[in-house]
């Protein structure tokens, strides 16, 4: 009988311990965020996380909180961590690199996600964001074909400002030239901050003489300030857009404040890095990865492997789209909205 009781307790043990070695062959996925205030980035990392963890990964994450010097001490942090892959939301795409050589110099691989920085070395996973300035452009361009244009781009250092800017000008090129659009404002946003885009579109409102017809903002919450300095001048309801799909830039849509938010459904785009990061850290080749193609179409012009995903402009004719999608509920996207005012509501 003790034979038999020591037996089981050997059994358990080392049912324990294989246990515990199957969790010590689980790989680590880290992410260093440029900064997690942005509504966006919670519904990221949720999708990023299932994945990891579903796949028996463990998940870690820093928080670089808007500063390129923060983020490389973070990432120096996560190298100690010993991670298999790092996905980078990189705050400043050049300052980043030495960071990013760190990581491979570590035998750590990267992922650059949603913010390019050029490695020829690292997977860039994105929407299409040339693609979501064509998307602004046209719809602002639908509800406003003449008139004078304000361009509220994003931060210098981020090269999604650039890429939205460069599908925005493809789309108003003729318009331009023909100077039945006129570009009466253009400033970048330090940090994408909603206040500082505030500010600067108020600064425009003043050297305009509040001439503006419309605004072509890079994002949601750059757009929310953007709408708060119009609403002080009277001026509500002209042409505004955005981009990210944020709750209160679609029930904006709905109110009828902000024309377009080009939604780049995070859920998405977090399932879809979470499935590469796996792979890598199980040592697949990157080109085996669905949706792999080659990209080079950064500033530097460094040939990148990379996903991009297609967005979905939400306009008031189909926020039902988003609601039907359980992104938002029909109680959030309509508030305040009369009945009927937007397909969905």
């Amino acid at each position: 009988m003790k034979r038999n009781i020591f037996t089981l307790m050997a059994g358990a043990l080392l049912l324990g311990m294989s246990s515990m070695s199957a969790m010590a062959a689980g790989k680590t996925i880290a992410v260093s965020w440029k900064t997690f205030q942005e509504e966006r980035w919670k519904t990221d990392e949720a999708a990023i996380k299932a994945v990891v963890e579903g796949a028996g990964n463990t998940y870690i994450s820093t928080d670089a909180q808007g500063s390129a010097q923060k983020q490389a001490a973070d990432i120096e942090g996560l190298i100690s961590q010993k991670p298999d892959v790092v996905l980078v939301v990189a705050f400043d795409s050049d300052a980043i690199l030495p960071s990013i050589k760190a990581l491979s110099d570590a035998g750590i691989k990267s992922i650059a996600y949603d913010v390019q920085f050029e490695d020829p070395d690292a997977l860039y996973i994105t929407f299409d964001n040339v693609g979501v300035g064509r998307i602004i452009a046209q719809e602002v361009q639908k509800a406003k074909p003449e008139g004078n244009y304000a361009f509220i781009k994003g931060d210098k250092g981020d090269p999604n400002a650039t890429f939205l800017f460069q599908g925005m000008m493809e789309v108003l090129k003729e318009g331009l030239d023909s100077g039945k659009i006129k570009n009466v404002c253009e400033t970048f946003t330090d940090g994408w901050k909603p206040d500082n885009a505030q500010k600067n579109m108020e600064q425009c409102l003043t050297s305009t003489g509040n001439k503006v017809d419309a605004v072509l903002s890079e994002n949601d919450g750059m757009a929310s300030g953007v709408v708060a300095a119009l609403t002080a001048q009277g001026m509500a309801g002209i042409p505004v857009g955005g981009q990210d799909g944020d709750l209160a830039a679609i029930n904006r849509v709905a109110l009828g404040t902000q024309t377009v938010s080009v939604w780049k459904n995070a859920k998405d785009l977090g399932k879809v890095a979470g499935e590469a990061a796996n792979a890598l850290a199980d040592g697949a080749d990157v080109m085996s990865i669905a949706g792999v193609a080659k990209f080079s179409g950064g500033k530097k012009g460094v040939e990148m492997n990379s996903i991009l995903l297609a967005p979905t402009p939400i306009t008031k004719a189909n926020i039902n789209v988003a609601i039907d999608a359980g992104h938002i509920t029909k109680d959030q996207a309509c508030a305040g909205a009369a009945a009927g005012a937007a397909t969905g509501c």
